[in-house]
């Protein structure tokens, strides 16, 4: 009888650990390691973020090949493709997806409530990805880039950079629920400060040459919403903004390296950093329902003074000492 006694107190402790066990451990014991899959646009964008993230995962502990399996997929813009990777992960049994991108995001909340979901989106709420940015629930957790928020922040800075702006065009991927927030943000922003807006919606890269064809005339700058299809693009997107003459505004840093005029959002490698955290928390044990979707910190203002004398514009010597970053 004590024999027995024993013998169930130890098997409800077992049940107990196994329950606890993290990720990471019963993945190993199952004879492989730990599989984080990366959803993310391009390698030429979200490849370097990535790369930061795997840095910190290292600084954690988990290295690549020895301690952790990472399988990356690119989406290149295209909704139809994450939802294909996303199942992909599914059969894979990944432990962990870290997803960029309302699309990609989605499309894993469509294949799965079970594995764990670092993301990365702009309205994490507004788009049903969680009920609470304190308690997510469920499996999902993750950063919000608070792009649709910044929006009227970057209207401002490119009527203050450009003061006889008159006409402005805001460029967005007509597919997605978050540009099109950003997009409506955008023109809300410019016809409070009395310009006249004009919607150029893009909803595949052939549309894009089009879109300019359309604005010819009718409009004085562009404002890009940022997205993976614009994202790979962001060259040609340049290349004849620049032919148009027009002063360009985007989220993200990576437009303004080649040759976009102005990027006003959040630090990238500092969130992808945090996200590791997040999935280093993930692997050891916590529930990602229980981890609170964090926002940025650190937001930078980069500016290509190069695009700017080529444009024929003269930055004041006072924007630029606000500048994080001046790209000459």
């Amino acid at each position: 009888m004590h024999f027995l006694y024993k013998r169930r107190e130890f098997i409800t402790l077992l049940g107990g650990a196994l329950a606890a066990w993290p990720l990471a451990a019963r993945a190993q014991q199952a004879g492989k390691l730990p599989t984080i899959g990366f959803i993310g646009g391009a390698p030429s964008t979200h490849g370097q973020w990535f790369a930061t993230l795997v840095q910190r995962l290292r600084q954690l502990g988990w290295i690549e090949g020895r301690t952790i399996a990472i399988e990356y997929r690119w989406t290149e813009g295209r909704t139809d493709r994450a939802a294909e990777i996303a199942a992909e992960f599914v059969q894979l049994k990944v432990d962990v997806m870290v997803t960029v991108a309302t699309d990609a995001v989605l499309a894993a909340k469509q294949v799965t409530s079970v594995i764990p979901n670092v993301f990365f989106v702009s309205d994490a709420v507004g788009n049903g990805i969680v009920t609470s940015l304190s308690r997510p629930g469920g499996n999902m957790t993750g950063l919000s880039v608070q792009q649709v928020e910044l929006a009227g922040k970057r209207v401002e800075l490119l009527r203050e950079v450009f003061p006889g702006l008159r006409r402005l065009a805001i460029m967005a991927n007509v597919g997605n629920p978050s540009s099109m927030v950003e997009m409506g943000d955008a023109w809300t922003a410019a016809r409070a400060l009395g310009l006249e807006a004009t919607k150029l919606e893009i909803g595949r890269a052939e549309d894009i040459a089009p879109a300019f064809e359309v604005l010819k005339g009718g409009g004085e700058a562009l404002y890009v919403v940022s997205h993976p299809l614009l994202n790979t693009n962001r060259i040609r997107i340049n290349t004849l903004a620049l032919g148009a003459r027009l002063p360009t505004m985007h989220g993200f840093r990576e437009y303004v390296e080649v040759g976009g005029l102005m990027s006003y959002g959040p630090n990238l490698p500092d969130l992808f950093r945090r996200a590791a955290e997040f999935v280093d928390k993930i692997l050891r044990g916590a529930k990602p329902g229980d981890i609170p979707v964090e926002q940025p910190t650190k937001f930078d203002l980069v500016i290509n003074r190069t695009t700017a004398k080529a444009l024929g514009l003269m930055i004041p010597e006072s924007f630029l000492l606000r500048a994080d970053e001046v790209i000459e």
